[in-house]
């Protein structure tokens, strides 16, 4: 039988006492290793480029959120953007619903508590780098609250949805809605599904009929 693979981690987050909590987590569990710390976003972002020039990219980022100088979400869609083999687990904390759902569109495979135990961290490593989701069952609750009562009309959708959701309508292919907005093609795929469930919709060509019905484009 082959022996798992090491998974490497780099952990981000700009208070020490969490960031060596998750270390020691980490350093306890069979076949991960802790390939770096970082204090905030741009700290990580440096720390990928230079492994990536040396062919020593982590495999996983747990990534904390509300960092200073760069916050996660930002270095979140970054990291997916520039080192696309490297997944990013977000740590989050109750309050920061809003900014799980913005690391989720950018592309993020998953969110832990900050108080997850090592059997949970453990799943979330090996869910990320097999190209799976971890969803911590408690922040899981509290978005799914959050969309029993959503918005109405276009207000549900973001900036970037709405974006999305033009380019749809012009009959752009994920692709090219990626190349358009210089993000990666599974992150333009993950917008276009989130704006597609967020509106009650099926298809692009429902999508499509929407922007025209909201004056967002011209019929075609």
């Amino acid at each position: 039988m082959t022996a798992p693979s090491l998974i490497r981690v780099l952990v981000v987050d700009d208070h020490a006492v969490v960031r060596r909590g998750v270390v020691a987590y980490l350093e306890a569990l069979e076949d991960v290793a802790v390939a770096g710390e970082a204090g905030n976003g741009r700290e990580a972002l440096d720390h990928l480029a230079r492994a990536a020039a040396h062919g020593e990219l982590p495999d996983v980022v747990l990534m904390d959120l509300q960092m200073p100088e760069v916050d996660g979400v930002t270095a979140t869609g970054e990291i997916v953007r520039r080192f696309p083999g490297v997944k990013v687990v977000i740590l989050t904390s109750f309050g920061e619903t809003e900014r799980v759902h913005a690391a989720l569109e950018g592309g993020a495979s998953g969110y832990l508590l900050k108080d997850a135990g090592p059997a949970e961290v453990d799943a979330a490593l090996r869910a990320a780098v097999q190209d799976e989701v971890f969803l911590d069952a408690a922040v899981t609750r509290r978005l799914t609250q959050e969309m029993r009562a959503p918005r109405t009309g276009l207000g549900v959708l973001t900036a970037r949805e709405k974006e999305v959701l033009v380019l749809v309508a012009e009959g752009r292919s994920n692709k090219d809605i990626a190349e358009h907005l210089v993000i990666s093609e599974r992150t333009a795929r993950t917008h276009v599904s989130h704006l597609l469930s967020k509106m009650g919709l099926t298809s692009r060509t429902q999508a499509a009929l929407l922007a025209v019905k909201e004056g967002l484009v011209q019929p075609r």
